[in-house]
């Protein structure tokens, strides 16, 4: 154990140290040690000890305690930039949850043994011991539930009895699958503790939406979000989660498609996962065909589902109000689902339309817009996430987005050039913005109000016909440049 030495911050082992140089006993707990001996690094610190509340307190002044668990939030390594917050709990057990969430009263356990017998899965349930004596540290494992096997060998099982553990908090079904997703493909759940699941599944009923929420984020953020939702439908959770999306399981779709609806909507999530989208687009990834079971019309090859994009979003967004998602955040994913469906082809849809599509979801949504149709597309059994049609249409979204070449591009306008020649409207004011236009677009740092000026000067003294003659020379540099603009354009997209 001399290697973990090292991997523990001086923050951590400083906590410790007082707390034991204070009399009390102090061991570091939960997800960190699981972390520690798996070779990853803690995302935070879990310490456990027998002083209470207010004996954490005492020691470290510069703390708070605002819940009813004992847990005090210690503030550790203040000369750091981001100094660290170190949870130091209580020992604890827990008795009677009535409520399937929250224990009916919390009592103080008597050693750490006792208190890794409340938590929920053997591998949270190992502590690490410390010891400091004069330069010499010394780290030893407590691992009284064989939690450091079902490390090694990546499974999931409940300390001691799985129901109880369930009934205790109902939660913890959930966050068994979620492990699964989050700590590797070849992690399962140990198969006692998975029919514990089955048979407690209806109790997630009564856990808050945000925490559902919590944990279903976790999920979907992994790399194998996919899987954990199909291992939430397999043992019973998904319908007291998505039960919309759990409906749509074996509602067949059309010839587009090779799989049913629920099916579509996790493969669909299995390629951005592999793409490692944002988790807000794997959202709307999963999401976007739950309005189908709906608006479904008829039945096989030729089935019809109009407007499920619309009902879709609808549905989306009271699930998501459901399940307590930030109002941001739910908008954002609602209006993916909504506008997932666009519909573009080749030589059918203009400017004007491709103009108006970015004006409904917003410029700064079509990278995700897109990102949701290539799932679809894969998860359609398709075989290219991005064919040329779809690179045609970024190829016209990037035209379209760009600024026209025109006079407003220079620094001087019509206003400001009819006060320097002291002219009225007319023609000639603007036969001498093209000019300058062009002396631009031949050199764009020409485009500066001092040049622009002097040059203004010398035309105004010209006549309109021989400013005509500069200003058809200036229109072929415009239309040079706008050829050569488009033709790079095209080439990034590899289309014609």
């Amino acid at each position: 154990m001399a290697e973990l030495i090292d991997k523990i911050p001086q923050e951590v082992q400083g906590v410790l140290e007082s707390l034991q140089g204070s009399g009390f006993e102090a061991y570091i707990v939960g997800g960190c040690v699981r972390d520690l001996l798996r070779g990853v690094e803690p995302a935070d610190w879990d310490v456990t000890t027998n002083a209470d509340p207010g004996q954490i307190q005492k020691v470290f002044p510069d703390s708070y305690c605002d819940n009813k668990f004992g847990t005090v939030a210690v503030r550790a390594g203040k000369d750091l930039k981001t100094p660290m917050e170190i949870e130091v709990t209580p020992y604890r057990i827990e008795s009677k949850y009535t409520d399937k969430r929250h224990p009916d009263e919390v009592e103080w356990a008597k050693d750490v043994n006792e208190d890794l017998g409340r938590r929920d899965f053997t591998i949270n349930a190992i502590a690490l011991s410390y010891s400091k004596k004069e330069s010499k540290v010394e780290i030893s494992v407590i691992d009284p539930y064989d939690g450091q096997k079902d490390l090694k060998d990546k499974i999931i099982r409940a300390v001691r009895n799985p129901n109880e553990r369930f009934l205790e908090d109902a939660l913890r079904m959930m966050r068994a699958v979620r492990f699964a997703a989050t700590l590797g493909k070849d992690w399962v759940i140990e198969t006692k503790t998975e029919e514990a699941v089955k048979t407690n599944a209806k109790w997630l009923k009564v856990i808050s939406g945000e925490r559902i929420r919590d944990e279903l984020l976790k999920m979907v953020a992994s790399p194998l979000g996919h899987a954990g939702i199909e291992r939430l439908r397999l043992l019973g959770l998904l319908e007291y989660i998505m039960p919309e999306l759990a409906s749509s399981y074996n509602v067949g779709q059309n010839k587009h498609h090779i799989y049913d609806v629920y099916q579509h909507s996790v493969k669909s999530l299995e390629y951005a996962d592999k793409k490692n989208f944002a988790v807000e687009v794997k959202l709307a990834t999963l999401l976007h065909d739950i309005g189908k079971p709906a608006v479904k019309q008829g039945d096989g090859l030729n089935s019809t589902f109009y407007n499920h994009e619309i009902v879709g979003a609808r549905v989306a967004r009271k699930m998501l109000e459901r399940l307590k998602f930030p109002k941001k955040e739910a908008e954002h994913i609602v209006l993916l689902v909504r506008y997932h469906l666009f519909y573009y082809n080749v030589g059918e849809v203009g400017e004007s339309s491709v103009r108006r599509l970015v004006r409904k979801v917003g410029q700064e949504n079509i990278e995700e817009l897109m990102q949701v149709r290539q799932a679809d597309r894969i998860g359609s059994g398709c075989p290219k996430a991005e064919p040329y049609k779809l690179r045609h249409l970024r190829y016209l979204m990037e035209k379209t987005a760009l600024d026209p070449i025109s006079a407003k591009m220079l620094k001087i306008n019509g206003n400001e050039l009819m006060k320097l020649l002291d002219i009225t409207p007319g023609p000639k004011v603007g036969k001498i913005l093209d000019v300058l236009l062009g002396y631009v677009l031949e050199d764009p740092a020409k485009n500066n109000k001092e040049f622009l000026e002097a040059q203004s000067l010398v035309l105004g003294t010209l006549t309109e016909k021989e400013l005509e003659s500069i200003a058809k020379k200036a229109e072929v540099e415009k239309e040079t440049v706008e050829t050569k603009r488009d033709e790079m354009t095209k080439a990034k997209y590899w289309v014609t």
